[in-house]
């Protein structure tokens, strides 16, 4: 690292500790020429994502404006900031995992979808009525319906685990008579 003062090519590090929140790590540094002491931190350098919109136009992935849709669908909901900072922190990680470089917009809010409804129905409904561009009533009715069959697919698949007869030491479950009516 060089000296920011004398511009000398050697220095120790003195002390190392992670910084905002584990996403860099601040370091001080002490020159071997001059002795005068000097911070760096170092990061993760992300390869930028170029996002492709709906009519053709290219633009950096930003995350913030990301956030800021996810904030606007889940107003009111009580859903902590912190929360969904963490679930943008996870659509964000998905997209920079892929091989590819450049990704669409309806990409991202496909992966939203599919995550969103885990947070809140209500903020599923409200991103989906801005990203798929609900033209009316049927819309939001035939969304609602999907997301009511899909809860209801995952409750079914639940109950059917739960009512399943457990069997312990390999013994055969013997289900009991039914009482006699006289």
């Amino acid at each position: 690292m060089r000296c920011p003062f004398c511009h000398y090519t050697d220095s120790r590090v003195l002390e190392s500790r992670s910084s905002e929140a584990g996403a860099s790590i601040r370091r001080r540094r002490e020159c071997l020429n001059c002795k005068r002491r000097f911070t760096t931190y170092e990061r993760i350098e992300y390869v930028p994502i170029t996002v492709i919109k709906r009519d053709g136009r290219r633009e950096s992935f930003d995350r913030f404006k990301l956030l800021r849709g996810i904030v606007r669908s889940c107003e009111k909901t009580g859903i902590p900031s912190v929360r969904l900072e963490a679930f943008v922190d996870e659509i964000e990680s998905e997209v920079q995992q892929q091989t590819t470089r450049e990704v669409t917009s309806s990409e991202i809010g496909e992966l939203v979808l599919s995550r969103i409804h885990n947070l809140s129905e209500v903020a599923y409904i409200r991103f989906a009525s801005v990203y798929r561009q609900f033209q009316g009533i049927r819309d939001f009715v035939e969304t609602l319906d999907h997301l009511q069959n899909r809860q209801i697919s995952s409750t079914s698949a639940e109950k059917l685990l739960d009512e399943s007869p457990e069997q312990e030491d390999n013994e055969p479950v013997i289900p009991k008579p039914a009482p006699l009516s006289l």
